[in-house]
């Protein structure tokens, strides 16, 4: 293969992470191909009212910030390929990269491909992301501020969300279908020592109820299967977030959550392989730390690069 079709560098993933690292390496002359997946944007293509991403002091519309960042890569001639990513050789040099309709060989790689946040599979929860439902309690916990909410889920998660939204909200109902939690015991005290917090145990949500925004919940118990309503604002999902890594698998080292091992900032196990956000990020989850990997990355990649030569 001539060197002419090895590209110097593609990334995979069109988040934050993903765009910045393009806008970063195509201004170091590196020419980024971005494949940026069908679902394009990352997790910010699902919100409303971004207020907390700095620059905007007005707030921005989710995907209308993805697309700002977007274009702002395509200024600097970032080649974009609206592709999924289907498999990944990481084991032979140049790296080959499958895409639905074409493979790709590249020096080096940026994994941007973020995590997705669980739902509960309803189709009342689909229809009212949003517009009351939530899957991030810091992107969004603002808007309830003095209002009444609930949270669903029994780990880790849901016991910071419930905990963060403490703070703001009037009133926070945790309703977990068990009646123990998976949550580390410290989290779980903090959050029941909360006065404006309560637990509904052995219960799921059936239906997410309202009409043009959340008005309430509709609850089944799983001992005896009662139906009940509670009025609430907002509804916050917090069952978990699953990675993007399936086409990773035997590639490079994840945890046991699916995340993918990072040794100093950005590096994977292999050489010229680095990462950004939310693919091994499970603690902050933010689109303004994501871009800042992102950064990271490509410093590290256009470094890697230069090393190479």
């Amino acid at each position: 293969m001539e060197k002419s079709q090895i590209e110097k560098l593609i990334i995979i993933g069109s988040g934050p992470a993903g765009l910045t690292a393009a806008i970063y390496a195509a201004r170091g002359s590196l020419n980024p191909v971005v494949i940026s997946g069908r679902e394009a944007g990352g997790q910010l293509m699902l919100t409303t009212d971004v207020d907390d991403f700095p620059g905007f002091p007005e707030g921005v519309q989710g995907p209308d910030l993805m697309d700002k960042m977007r274009k702002q890569a395509e200024r600097f001639n970032t080649k974009f390929i609206n592709e999924d990513v289907l498999s990944v050789d990481l084991k032979s040099r140049p790296f080959t990269i499958k895409s639905e309709s074409r493979t790709l060989k590249s020096d080096s790689l940026i994994i941007a491909t973020g995590a997705s946040a669980m739902w509960l599979g309803l189709e009342s929860e689909k229809r009212f992301i949003g517009k009351g439902v939530s899957s991030c309690a810091i992107c969004d916990g603002f808007f309830f501020k003095d209002k009444n909410v609930v949270v669903v889920g029994g780990g880790d998660t849901a016991m910071r969300e419930a905990q963060y939204l403490s703070k703001l909200c009037k009133s926070v109902t945790l309703v977990h279908r068990r009646d123990t939690l998976r949550a580390q015991s410290a989290l779980v005290e903090l959050v029941k020592s909360k006065p404006n917090v309560k637990f509904i145990w052995n219960t799921i949500i059936e239906e997410i109820l309202g009409q043009d925004k959340v008005s309430g919940v509709k609850l089944k118990n799983t001992q005896n299967g009662q139906i009940s309503t509670l009025e609430v604002d907002g509804a916050f999902i917090a069952i978990g977030h699953k990675p993007n890594t399936d086409f990773l698998k035997g590639q490079l080292p994840l945890d046991k959550k699916g995340y993918v091992v990072v040794k100093n900032e950005t590096h994977t196990e292999v050489d010229g392989v680095f990462v950004a956000g939310d693919v091994s990020d499970y603690h902050y989850r933010q689109a303004v730390t994501a871009a800042g990997a992102g950064c990271k990355a490509a410093f590290d990649a256009e470094e890697y690069l230069e090393n190479l030569k």
